[in-house]
């Protein structure tokens, strides 16, 4: 276990694609770095077909284990990741930051979604990678 790193997904409304990120990123990488998203604004729910998909491949209920919250509601970050919002993302402070530039899937058909979820899947396996090997550098 690398050094207790933290990474934040973070999204407008933390309500899809930093939900996944971050169950996905708890359910296969809680051995290198802790999870968590957030946004600048809530959603009363998880985006349902996020939660219905994610229930169905890998048996994660995320309205059980998760939830929308703001930033302001995180510990302290190393590693910010954006989801691609878009508009202006907000802003965290952290040792490192990256955009992964994601369309948001909402309100789309689940093929948009499966694809979504794949490529959050290789992104932090790469994520997982780079902080492994030390390629991924903090600043100081």
């Amino acid at each position: 276990m690398v050094d207790e790193i933290t990474v934040a997904f973070i999204c407008v409304h933390n309500s899809c694609r930093s939900q996944i990120a971050e169950a996905l990123g708890k359910l296969k990488y809680s051995n290198v770095f802790k999870s968590y998203s957030a946004g600048t604004e809530t959603k009363p729910m998880i985006n349902a077909d996020a939660v219905r998909i994610i229930r169905q491949l890998y048996g994660i209920d995320m309205e059980i284990t998760q939830y929308s919250k703001v930033i302001e509601a995180l510990p302290p970050i190393d590693i910010v990741v954006t989801m691609g919002c878009n508009v202006h993302c907000p802003y965290l402070p952290s040792k490192y930051r990256e955009d992964w530039g994601l369309d948001d899937p909402s309100g789309k058909d689940d093929e948009s979604f499966l694809q979504t979820i794949k490529t959050i899947e290789e992104k932090l396996e790469d994520l997982s990678r780079r902080i492994q090997d030390g390629s991924l550098l903090f600043k100081e």
